[in-house]
């Protein structure tokens, strides 16, 4: 079976006045996002007919008793003769739904659901929503072990830091398939591609630049790693409480830990100081910078401002001082969009059974990506669109070839 992008819904109530019972109209005769939500936005469908009694008998009893035999002696089997190896699960707790927070399990269908269509539009992976109503590490490690079976990867999804660190680390841990936390790797690798691009574009080299990020959560703490392994000069991480560094009393273990590995220059104090002759500003924290702060980070610089709906660096602003801007909103140049990772990150992996994802497949990812912009790389074209139809296949084939190189491809 294949999760299917369907056309919306609809029932005998939509577009009324009135439900059947007198009360107010429904939502979306009036509003067209819940218009194409209702009865969800994803569907299944089979792959085979089942139009008579010998269809029947393949499809199920008793033909699929043999394989199912065939699959009990050699469980390798499994990937060859049901959907295991084209398939995703898509997890989350609802803790950290895009800028809305912790709205629990159900509110967060709807992201879910659109990450699913998400995954077979622009992959051909098929995708499953499952939210869990539970938000302990280990309650969460538990279930999905027990799902796995039934998946050829799983995608962490919304779940909040700290505990996304450690739930992503246990089931790298204890499963034999991909497990990816988009919000931390999808962004980093993204964010990775469009810096790669834009210091071509200036003639710099990543090691000469200084970046300053502003947000420890999952996006940060991923996107500062992904740059210190790609070979960039030094970056600093802000939080709430200023810049985190080793002098820091009130780190968490994960923050202690990115305390040791960024922030060569030995900065202190605000996300404000740090920027001073910064080359590059990353924002995945949301609130706003004060405009005298981007005035003083370096000539030609990078400014990455990522926050939805109101970048922390208004675009405006950005291009008085910055030679490259982005943003993660659709509606500006260069939108830093996970869609352009991720599909082709477990595509890739999925195509060559691999057992996980490395930083090397990670970083194969960002730089195929940076590669589509070729020779049109231009200030406000240093990442191409999620609609490009390059996109896909490219990374989708570094993947692939990084988890042979790498090992941990299983054919």
């Amino acid at each position: 079976m294949a999760a299917e992008i369907v056309n919306p819904r609809s029932d005998s109530t939509s577009g009324s006045t009135t439900d059947q019972d007198g009360g107010p109209e429904p939502l979306d005769s009036f509003d067209p996002v819940f218009a194409l939500h209702r009865g969800g936005k994803m569907a299944v469908q089979a792959t085979v007919p089942v139009r008579d009694k010998d269809d029947l008998s393949l499809a199920y009893t008793p033909g699929v008793a043999r394989v199912c035999t065939a699959i009990a002696e050699q469980p390798e089997l499994v990937h060859d003769y049901t959907w295991k190896s084209s398939v995703v699960a898509v997890v989350t707790d609802g803790t950290a739904v895009l800028g809305l927070g912790d709205i629990g399990p159900e509110a967060s269908l709807p992201v879910m659901e659109g990450k699913a269509i998400l995954f077979k539009q622009f992959g051909g992976v098929d995708a499953v929503p499952i939210a869990l109503d539970c938000t302990g590490v280990e309650e969460i490690v538990e279930t999905v072990v027990r799902l796995a079976p039934s998946f050829g990867g799983v995608n962490l999804e919304d779940i909040s830091a700290p505990r996304c660190f450690e739930i992503e680390r246990q089931l790298q841990e204890r499963l034999d398939i991909p497990v990816f936390h988009d919000d931390q790797h999808g962004t980093a690798v993204v964010t990775l591609a469009a810096l790669r691009n834009a210091a071509r574009l200036t003639g710099k080299g990543l090691d000469e630049l200084r970046a300053v990020i502003s947000g420890a959560g999952a996006a940060g703490v991923a996107i500062a790693k992904m740059l210190l392994g790609a070979g960039i000069g030094d970056v600093a991480v802000a939080d709430r409480k200023g810049v985190v560094s080793a002098d820091r009393e009130d780190l968490t273990p994960v923050k202690r830990e990115l305390a040791e590995l960024t922030n060569k220059a030995g900065i202190t104090g605000s996300l404000e100081a740090a920027l001073a002759g910064a080359d590059v500003f990353i924002g995945v924290s949301g609130g706003t910078v004060p405009e005298a702060a981007v005035a003083s980070m370096a000539e030609g610089a990078f400014v990455f401002a990522m926050a939805n709906p109101n970048p922390e660096v208004h675009p405006d602003v950005a291009h008085k001082y910055a030679a490259v801007v982005a943003t993660g909103r659709s509606d500006f140049p260069n939108q830093i969009n996970n869609v352009l990772a991720f599909p082709g990150i477990f595509a890739g992996a999925l195509q060559v059974r691999a057992s996980r994802i490395t930083e090397g497949m990670k970083l194969a990812a960002a730089e195929a990506l940076a590669a589509v912009v070729g020779d049109d790389l231009a200030a406000d074209y240093v990442i191409p669109s999620p609609f490009d139809e390059r996109v896909a296949p490219a990374v989708t084939a570094a993947v692939a070839a990084a988890a042979r190189a790498e090992g941990v491809a299983r054919r």
